[in-house]
């Protein structure tokens, strides 16, 4: 595959697409995802009833999914072996930005950490190899780092 695309540069690219629909009644998007139907909706601290995902968790959870993939991808090349491993991110919101309380306050994320917890014997330089390599080729980790130009059209 990869020796394709050093041939072929535009077999390398893709566009991918995400589709919603909105709620009918209710302050909610349904996203159509590979494994079925998620319900998007209010985080409880704006008004949400917490019965459907917040979209903020769901970033998160997107940001562990990648990264985690991702370090299991650098480990295997690096001949790291892993016996057991989870991923961790956490992120700090200030609500009253998307709420419009203050005007001060950031909408969005305005911290994210990202943590891994290894059971490997792999050297501390081992390590630090695998999590920079991670970190490079993490593509959620590097579009949230390096955001792309993003726009409603």
């Amino acid at each position: 595959m990869k020796a394709g695309f050093r041939d072929d540069p535009d077999k390398a690219h893709i566009t991918l697409r995400a589709d919603g629909r909105l709620g009918d009644a209710s302050i909610t998007c349904k996203i159509e995802t590979g494994k079925g139907m998620v319900e998007a909706g209010l985080h409880p601290k704006t008004g949400g009833d917490g019965l459907t995902a917040c979209s903020g968790d769901m970033l998160l959870e997107v940001l562990v999914a990648c990264a985690g993939v991702t370090l299991k991808a650098v480990a295997t090349a690096l001949g790291i072996t892993i016996r057991q491993g989870s991923v961790h991110a956490e992120g700090d919101l200030d609500f009253r930005g998307t709420l419009g309380v203050a005007k001060d306050a950031p909408v969005g994320f305005s911290d994210i950490r990202l943590r891994f917890d290894l059971d490997t014997d792999a050297t501390a330089e081992q390590l630090a190899s695998l999590y920079k390599l991670t970190e490079r080729y993490c593509v959620i980790y590097q579009t949230l780092k390096n955001p792309p130009s993003v726009r409603v059209v």
